[in-house]
């Protein structure tokens, strides 16, 4: 009876090692649920010059700052950080369940992506002028 019990342990264990595999799944940066995500190619495709300061706003959303330049035309500029993490995932309810422990959820990678987009207005309030830098590390 005992080599029996060892065998049924060990065949157990061989088992709950072989239902466990490892996965990456990419989880969505928080800054982006909920709201309207803000890309190089929207500033490119959908803000123009000549643009009232209206549809700029219907576009990319609101604005982080509102400043105005020397002249007292505004200037709007939006900052945006976004934090993007891959986590290892060991799924694998028989190994969870026999061997009693599993490291679901810890973070494998972590990079950020950085966009500042600056529309310059004119006294008219349409738009004069923009530009934009993004970076990711």
């Amino acid at each position: 009876m005992r080599a029996f019990g060892v065998g049924l342990i060990g065949g157990s264990a061989m088992l709950a090692l072989s239902a466990c595999s490892v996965n990456l799944q990419t989880v969505r940066p928080s800054s982006e649920i909920g709201e309207k995500r803000l890309t190089v190619g929207k500033v490119q495709r959908e803000i123009q010059k000549g643009m009232a300061a209206a549809a700029v706003a219907e576009a990319l959303g609101a604005p982080n700052i509102v400043t105005t330049d020397e002249r007292g035309r505004e200037v709007w500029m939006y900052d945006r950080i976004a934090t993007e993490r891959a986590y290892l995932d060991e799924s694998g309810y028989a190994g969870l369940v026999l061997v009693g422990y599993a490291r679901q959820g810890s973070v494998a990678t972590v990079s950020q992506r950085t966009l500042t987009v600056i529309v310059k207005f004119d006294t008219d309030k349409r738009v004069r002028d923009y530009a934009y830098h993004a970076s990711r590390f």
